[in-house]
C-alpha cells in the first residue's frame, strides 16, 4: 500500500465554507461525474438527507455528498448545494427540470459556538461554488470540522478540539481516499496510544471515555445525542451497490480502533462508500481489499483530524 495524496483521486472535488466566529461549517464533496454509493449509521443519533435515495434497491447516482455542523439545523446547507448544482446544469434531468442529487449528513456542533448560527443555504452554496473554483481537501478546523470536538463523555469543558481529516492510498491501480469529520463522544487512539479526547478537571491530563460510560449503568450518557462521527470513503474500483455497502461495513473497523467507545447512542456514526471517476476508468478490484485499505486510512484520517486541529 502506498500512501498517496487525496487529491489525486480523481472524480471528487472539496470546497468548504464555515463561519470561524459561530464555530461551525460545511465542506461539500463533488463527483464528476456522479457516483454510485452506499452508506450505513452505525451510531444512534443520525441528522441526514436523502440517504434512502442511494439505497441498494433504488442507488441514484450521487451528484454531491454534504457534511455540515448545526444539528439538524444544518441540513439547510443542502438547498444552497442544489441551487448551485441546479445553476451550473448538474443533477437528474426529469425532462422538465434537473433535480441533483445531493446526500447530507451533519454533526452536532451547537455547544461550540455559536447556537443562534447554523449552516444555511448560502453556506452551502458557497461550499459547493468552492468545487468549481479549486479542490480543497484542508485538514483541521475548517469546512465541517469547524466545531468538531471529541472527547465529550464528562462534557464540552473537559473535551478537546478535532475538525475534518483526510488520508489516501494506492495498491495497484485501485485508489481508496477517506474524508472523517471528527466529533466524538469517545477518546481518540492511533496505534493504541491515546492522543486526544476527554480531559482531567483539571486539565492536566487525559481522563477516560470508556470508564466514565461504565460508571453510567442502568442510566443515561452524560449527553444526549449531542456528537456524531462522519466519515466517507472514495474509491476508483468498479463496485456495485451492494459491494459498496460491504467496503462501509468493512471500513467502521477504523473508525472503532480510532474511538473509543465509538458508536453509542450518543453519536450518529455514518458512514458512505462513493465509486468516483468516469465509469470506464474504474479498476477491477476485490472489495475484501478496498474495506481492508479504507479501515486503516480511516483510523489515519482520525488522527489526522486531530493533529491539525491545534492539538
Amino acid at each position: 500500500m502506498k500512501h498517496i495524496a487525496f487529491s489525486e483521486i480523481a472524480g471528487v472535488r472539496v470546497g468548504n465554507a464555515q463561519d470561524e466566529k459561530a464555530g461551525t461549517g460545511v465542506t461539500v464533496f463533488r463527483f464528476t461525474p456522479a457516483g454510485r454509493a452506499a452508506v450505513e449509521v452505525f451510531g444512534g443519533g443520525p441528522a441526514s438527507r436523502e440517504t434512502e435515495t442511494i439505497a441498494t434497491e433504488r442507488n441514484h447516482p450521487l451528484n454531491a455528498l454534504v457534511f455540515s455542523g448545526g444539528s439538524a439545523y444544518g441540513l439547510a446547507a443542502s438547498d444552497g448545494v442544489m441551487r448551485c448544482l441546479e445553476a451550473h446544469g448538474i443533477g437528474y434531468d426529469t425532462g422538465i427540470a434537473v433535480v441533483p442529487i445531493v446526500c447530507q449528513s451533519c454533526i452536532y456542533d451547537l455547544e461550540y459556538g455559536s447556537v443562534a448560527v447554523r449552516p444555511d443555504a448560502e453556506m452551502g452554496r458557497q461550499a459547493c461554488e468552492a468545487t468549481f473554483a479549486g479542490n480543497d481537501p484542508r485538514s483541521g478546523s475548517v469546512g465541517a470540522g469547524t466545531g468538531a470536538t471529541v472527547g465529550k463523555a464528562a462534557g464540552i469543558h473537559q473535551a478537546q478540539k478535532a475538525g475534518i481529516g483526510y488520508a489516501a492510498a494506492q495498491v495497484g491501480e485501485l485508489q481508496v481516499g477517506v474524508s472523517v469529520v471528527l466529533n466524538s463522544y469517545g477518546d481518540i487512539y492511533f496505534a493504541g496510544q491515546k492522543i486526544a479526547g476527554m480531559r482531567t478537571p483539571d486539565g492536566k491530563d487525559f481522563g477516560d471515555s470508556e470508564e466514565t460510560l461504565l460508571r453510567t449503568v442502568g442510566g443515561n450518557l452524560f449527553t444526549s445525542t449531542t456528537n456524531t462521527t462522519l466519515a466517507a470513503v472514495f474509491t476508483n474500483g468498479h463496485f456495485s451497490p451492494a459491494e459498496l455497502k460491504h467496503v462501509v461495513r468493512m471500513a467502521s473497523a477504523g473508525m472503532a480502533r480510532g474511538i473509543r467507545p465509538a458508536f453509542t447512542s450518543a453519536d450518529g456514526d455514518t458512514i458512505y462508500a462513493i465509486a468516483v471517476g468516469e465509469e470506464a476508468e474504474r479498476v477491477a478490484a476485490s472489495p475484501d481489499v478496498a474495506g481492508a485499505v479504507a479501515a486503516t486510512l480511516l483510523e489515519e484520517a482520525i488522527a489526522d483530524a486531530v493533529r491539525c486541529s491545534g492539538n
